[in-house]
């Protein structure tokens, strides 16, 4: 009778976790919102810095990352209101919330550090295309959703590409990382997500 009893106990615990883990897959394929900012964000200074950098020789052609701090003000904005709509979160919802602040303070940790010393500029796609990749893998595990963990691997697989070309053709590796890992899973979570809706 204990043992019965502690089964089903378990099998409860399974059904509850699971419960949870769909029920986060839902929030986050509804904020695919932010995959698909950030991603077409970032996707769009890649390719315009490069044609600035390569085609146009503007000397201040990396103007076009001022736009993050914008992308930052909308995200803000976006997420108080939908904090607002959310009264309960899961333990995935907190870990992605702990993964994705991690990741942010990485980046402006290595942009400031490439700033300060004028001399990391070379690599930094590398070493950004390596965070887009930890991100998105460990979300897709989390949320179990495919497009996001083989976009992550494919990071990997380009950051270690990335290494080998100038910083101007590392924009455009950026750029086709962004797209495998954020812009088309972002798509493909927001289809889902209304499919689920109808």
């Amino acid at each position: 009778m204990e043992t019965n009893e502690k089964e089903l106990s378990t099998q409860e615990s399974l059904q509850l976790i699971q419960s949870m883990i769909n029920k986060t897959k839902n929030v986050v394929a509804d904020d695919s919102f932010y995959f698909l900012l950030w991603g077409w964000l970032v996707f769009s200074c890649c390719l315009v810095q490069f044609y600035l950098k390569v085609y146009l020789e503007f000397p201040q052609h990396y103007y076009v990352w001022w736009l993050m701090p914008v992308g930052g003000i909308v995200s803000g904005i976006y997420g108080a209101r939908q904090a607002k709509k959310i009264h309960v979160k899961s333990f995935v919802d907190e870990s992605l919330d702990y993964l994705w602040i991690a990741l942010g303070l990485s980046f402006i940790v290595l942009v400031t550090v490439n700033i300060l010393s004028g001399r990391a500029w070379d690599t930094a796609f590398t070493y950004y295309i390596v965070l887009y990749a930890i991100g998105t893998f460990i979300t897709g595990k989390l949320l179990r959703f495919k497009p996001l963990v083989i976009g992550g691997l494919s990071n990997f697989v380009i950051a270690i590409v990335s290494i080998k070309f100038r910083y101007e053709y590392q924009l455009l590796l950026g750029a086709l990382a962004i797209l495998t890992s954020y812009i088309i899973p972002g798509h493909l979570l927001r289809i889902r997500y209304l499919k689920q809706k109808h």
